[in-house]
């Protein structure tokens, strides 16, 4: 298990380098100049000399970016154009949202596909199988940035049962991790219906059966446990998507975290607070996926000895 372990971390250095470097050339591919945004159109040529000196963008970019990696191990992100703050700070600030934002929504999204997952393989070809069905696909076929706004008109509009945004965990967290999770549950929807429907047409479910176990236990004693090896992989696949999606479900819902703040950067060239974002978000992604592939191993010892 050690040796696994020890690969799977070895083969994630690379991926967090080529994250750093892309992000680092998108980044400064930008159009628009951060010094102009700062100062504005009424700032004198010597104005904007000054801060650029001072910000360190009048450096070459190979060296902008040896700084940028040598701060790394540090924990030094840079200082943001913006507020003149420790990008590290700014970001640890917004994590905490994020984090209950994200766990939250993995949780309704588990909840809810887990039932349904199982009971369209149990009731294979029956009303429960094809309303299962229609309902995942109806939910991955409307994006975030639809169904937040349709949730906000119905439920704090038109109903007034939940606030517009806000932050908290308890009723300004509802619609942020409802149009958060409802992709990832009908994903998982169908991964679950798709692997326990496999699982049951193997011979060690039919040998249970005829041993006289019930239907329902050998589902959930046996095949259900099989079928979530594959499941997880994609939950854990999927927490980057969740990342990716809270950057538009923090805007909809002026919720404050770390997707928010990467908006607030990019609209105002904050190189380093975009770069630190990006790379804590590519970083929570990578130290996910690789936690996903020790539960898995946990999950089924043939992983780790292939």
């Amino acid at each position: 298990m050690r040796r696994y372990l020890l690969g799977r971390l070895l083969r994630t250095l690379p991926v967090v380098f080529g994250v750093v470097t892309v992000v680092f050339l998108l980044i400064h591919l930008l159009p628009g100049d951060p010094v102009e945004i700062m100062l504005g159109e009424s700032a004198v040529p010597a104005q904007k000399e000054e801060l650029r000196r001072e910000l360190h963008l009048d450096r070459p970019i190979l060296s902008q970016y040896a700084s940028f990696l040598a701060g790394i191990p540090r924990g030094d992100l840079g200082v943001s154009f913006r507020s003149r703050e420790p990008v590290l700070g700014e970001i640890a600030r917004r994590i905490p949202a994020t984090v209950l934002l994200a766990a939250t929504s993995i949780t309704v999204a588990v909840f809810v596909a887990l039932p349904l997952g199982v009971l369209a393989a149990m009731r294979r070809g029956k009303a429960a199988d094809y309303l299962s069905g229609f309902a995942a696909m109806l939910s991955l076929s409307i994006p975030n940035f639809l169904l937040g706004p349709l949730l906000v008109l119905l439920f704090s509009v038109q109903l007034g049962l939940l606030p517009v945004s806000g932050y908290g965990a308890g009723r300004p967290l509802v619609l942020p991790a409802i149009t958060l999770g409802t992709g990832m549950a009908a994903l998982l929807t169908r991964m679950i219906r798709a692997t326990l429907l496999e699982e049951l047409r193997k011979e060690y479910v039919t040998a249970a059966i005829a041993r006289g176990l019930p239907f329902r236990s050998a589902v959930v004693r046996h095949a259900l446990r099989n079928a979530l090896v594959p499941v997880v992989t994609v939950l854990g696949l999927s927490f980057g998507a969740v990342l990716a999606g809270s950057v538009i479900t923090e805007t909809i819902f002026s919720w404050p975290g770390i997707g928010r703040l990467l908006i607030q950067a990019i609209d105002a060239r904050d190189y380093p607070l975009v770069q630190g974002c990006v790379l804590v978000i590519a970083l929570s992604t990578v130290a996910v996926n690789l936690a996903t592939d020790i539960l898995c191993a946990r999950l089924d010892p043939r992983i780790r000895y292939e």
